[in-house]
């Protein structure tokens, strides 16, 4: 299994990484969020640590680019211990937060723990041109859904949105989030519009829309797949 470290303070990363390869564990190193990405398309990774606070492009928006194409484990390092930065971490796609200064064996534990979570609990399992949550699969070379097997019929809005939601599995997306996604420009449209389609989608993929499986809606923020 391969982790990268993503921290401008390299003497941190060096430190990590001694742990991280005593476990057995492959490290790539970034320092920065740019070198971050590009690392993440030349090779095969499965969990990043990545710091918040970083020259050129922030963890966040490191996080935020990753999670439109990758589902991997994310552990966000940062030496604000406050409840708000946790949460807006968490909200922008983490799936854990530890605070500077950290005890090592703790970091590998929570590594160990994503991983396992990943690899074995079935996150999201990777098959060719497939998205699988559960019973929803989506054929991402056909554009089809089917939900327990049953084909679902989607407009290719809805099917754009739902791409976009599984893709980012525990993400929350904003309606703004989701129309610059989705339509590739900055919105245009209220939140009715893009809740009008969500709506659409709940119907068609939910056994029961009033209380959802898959589409989840985060009150007061957007929505996300679970």
């Amino acid at each position: 299994m391969n982790v990268m470290i993503v921290d401008d303070d390299r003497e941190i990363v060096d430190s990590i990484a001694i742990f991280l390869e005593a476990e057995g564990y492959g490290v790539f190193k970034a320092y920065n969020g740019i070198d971050a990405l590009e690392l993440l398309t030349e090779n095969e990774i499965h969990l990043m640590l990545l710091d918040i606070m970083m020259p050129k492009l922030d963890g966040i928006k490191t996080l935020m680019k990753l999670r439109e194409t990758k589902n991997i484990p994310v552990i966000l390092i940062s030496a604000k211990s406050e409840d708000a930065d946790k949460i807006f971490g968490l909200t922008a796609g983490a799936d854990d937060y530890i605070t500077k200064p950290f005890n090592p064996s703790e970091l590998v534990a929570r590594v160990k723990s994503q991983l396992r979570r990943y690899t074995q609990l079935g996150a999201m399992e990777k098959k060719a041109g497939k998205i699988t949550i559960e019973g929803l699969e989506i054929d991402t070379e056909a554009k089809t859904v089917t939900v327990d097997g049953e084909p679902v019929r989607l407009t290719p809005i809805e099917y754009k949105i739902l791409e976009l939601l599984c893709r980012n599995r525990g993400r929350v997306f904003s309606s703004e989030d989701i129309y610059r996604n989705v339509w590739n420009e900055e919105s245009a449209v209220g939140d009715s519009t893009i809740a009008v389609h969500v709506r659409h989608i709940r119907e068609k993929i939910e056994i029961n829309p009033k209380e959802p499986r898959y589409l989840k809606v985060v009150w007061g923020i957007g929505y996300k797949i679970v």
